[in-house]
């Protein structure tokens, strides 16, 4: 990771320090780096020099490009966990046998996962946390009107072929409700965290904006980088079976949310239908191995009708290494599958996208480390948030989708995210 870049306008200047480390394979070729580095620092001006229109982010990337980075980093780039996690330091201590066997034997696996991760008293030693690394992203696949005799598949890229797009991020967190991230993709940034009251999100081309509901951690921090949240989260589920993954034998642990606290994240225009939880934990080591979450939109559009949103997630979790006692997972790969159900089935699609990512340093009770770094941004306004990406008040639906006249599906026709919140974009939906 790349964390100063030389001051390519003076030669006799001191190099610049980046905020978020940059993957070394932006800079590979040497022959565009002078441009790299301008494309760069380009990108990421501050709100004040760049207004959040459509004109001025299409000045910096083509129609198709910047319509996929918005949609990977809204959905794939700071996703939340669907309810907080208790904060309780002894989430294991109580008799597991005073439980349903479900229950019960949930409860022993998260303590199996709790004593392979390092055990109580080292996770009850943690004050904060930070770490850095890199992602690869793509969007993978886009299918339209699928289930009819019209169904059309694009496969757009994947992680293997090249194209993706390259980043870096930094977390900072201090306790489960404090967390602060920074993510750069591609030169295009989005910044996320919590200051325990609310949690929110910032990109270039939107306002900041608040989730509904109480703030909630990263779900990056359930990948394997805290354990002592992923056993806090999985202390109320059930077990309900064994599972192979990557002829890897799991035991598996659901969670449900319950009604009142889909209600409390829903709306007058978005209503939560469901949202579920998996944890796959390794019977051979303990350790968490894969996380799925699935959860089901309604979103009243004009009239009576209404659109169906669905969003799965998998991660799977590995190359665990010890950090001060304690196993932190340095990689995974995250899929993700946002599909469309509306009226007929030609109007149904679905959209894949892909993420590789990797941590390059972690480290635990940051000196220094204040409340000043996760106050939310001054602009902040609590909206709507749908499959990871903001609607304003008014009864829309968080994409557009455009079908493609041919076989070829460019990244512009596969998913376009509204840039603002006018009256122009909402009559256009």
């Amino acid at each position: 990771m790349r964390k100063l870049c030389p001051n390519y306008d003076r030669e006799d200047a001191l190099e610049t320090v980046l905020e978020v480390p940059i993957p070394e394979e932006m800079y590979i070729s040497s022959k565009n780096i002078y441009k790299t580095w301008q494309n760069v620092k380009a990108r990421m001006r501050t709100n004040k020099e760049r207004p959040h229109t459509a004109a001025s982010l299409t000045a910096l990337f083509d129609g198709g490009r910047i319509s996929e980075i918005q949609l990977l980093l809204g959905v794939v780039g700071a996703p939340l966990i669907p309810l907080p996690t208790p904060s309780d330091d002894h989430p294991i201590s109580k008799n597991i046998k005073d439980h349903p066997f479900d229950v019960s034997v949930a409860k022993y696996i998260v303590k199996q996962y709790v004593a392979a991760v390092g055990g109580e008293k080292a996770l009850n030693s943690i004050d904060s946390m930070y770490a850095m690394g890199k992602v690869k992203m793509a969007a993978s696949e886009f299918c339209a009107n699928e289930g009819s005799l019209n169904n059309k598949v694009a496969k757009v890229k994947n992680l293997r072929n090249g194209g993706v797009e390259l980043g870096g991020f930094v977390l900072w967190q201090k306790r489960p409700d404090l967390w602060c991230l920074e993510l750069v993709v591609s030169g295009c940034k989005i910044s996320a965290g919590s200051d325990g009251k609310v949690a929110w999100r910032q990109t270039p081309w939107h306002h900041s904006h608040a989730s509904r509901g109480p703030p909630r951690p990263l779900r990056r921090f359930l990948q394997g980088l805290d354990p002592k949240s992923t056993a806090n989260l999985f202390t109320n589920s059930v077990c309900i079976g064994e599972k192979a993954i990557n002829e890897e034998k799991c035991f598996t642990l659901k969670l449900d949310l319950e009604t009142s606290t889909l209600r409390a994240r829903s709306s007058s225009n978005v209503e939560i239908m469901r949202h579920t939880v998996w944890g796959h934990f390794s019977q051979r080591t303990g350790l968490l191995v894969h996380l799925e979450d699935s959860h089901l939109l309604r979103i009243k559009a004009s009239g009576n009708d209404s659109i169906l949103w669905e969003t799965t997630m998998e991660s799977s979790v590995r190359d665990y290494k010890s950090v001060d006692g304690i196993q932190i997972a340095h990689a995974g790969n995250t899929s993700v599958s946002l599909s469309k159900f509306g009226e007929t089935v030609d109007s149904n699609s679905r959209t894949r996208m892909e993420e590789a990512w990797e941590i390059e340093e972690v480290d635990f009770n940051i000196k220094g480390l204040s409340m000043d770094c996760f106050l939310p941004p001054g602009d902040l306004k609590k909206e709507e948030e749908v499959c990871g990406v903001v609607t304003g008040n008014a009864p829309r639906l968080p994409f557009k989708i455009h079908y493609a006249p041919s076989s070829r599906i460019s990244a512009s026709k596969v998913v376009a995210i509204d840039v603002d919140e006018g009256e122009d974009t909402q009559e256009e939906d």
